[in-house]
């Protein structure tokens, strides 16, 4: 009997079990800085609908997840404004994964190892699916994104640049 290739569970994909979301598990061979363009390009996916989770802190170093279109940049400007703290820059990787629980390239919003406001770009939620990372580098999950505004409790935000 042929064995089917599944992806070991995640924290990320324990909590979307744990709240009951539906989503397809999609695999592919990582690559070091290819990040969501690299993985929509592999899968054939639009890298707009790719979300990267990105684990950023604001100036007094306070963790926070910013999910962004895989061909978008974050304005940490305008991002710290509509936040209303002073600034906002990305973390090292190393703090990044001290915070997320995850490795850089394999962070998911899903299931972080320490709790921190999650914000996502406004237009990532209109869209009518997203692939966002599973736990795992070279593994995304295709999910409704009302996941993201209902059981994840993201914030919107509008700080996309164009890239």
């Amino acid at each position: 009997m042929a064995k089917k290739s599944h992806v070991s569970e995640t924290p990320a994909t324990a909590w979307l079990k744990a709240h009951g979301v539906v989503f397809t598990e999609h695999s592919y061979g990582y690559l070091e800085h290819g990040g969501a363009q690299h993985s929509a390009q592999v899968l054939g996916l639009d890298p707009f609908a790719v979300v990267k989770t990105l684990i950023m802190q604001d100036e007094s170093a306070k963790p926070l997840a910013v999910l962004m279109h895989g061909n978008r940049t974050v304005s940490t400007k305008n991002l710290a404004r509509q936040i209303g703290v002073k600034s906002v820059e990305p973390c090292k990787p190393e703090v990044a994964n001290r915070h997320s629980g995850y490795f850089v390239g394999g962070t998911s919003p899903f299931g972080l190892k320490r709790a921190m406001p999650v914000f996502v770009e406004t237009s990532v939620l209109t869209l009518p699916r997203i692939w966002i990372n599973g736990g795992r580098r070279g593994y995304l999950v295709g999910l409704d994104p009302a996941v993201l505004s209902g059981p994840l409790a993201a914030r919107p935000v509008e700080c996309a640049l164009a890239e």
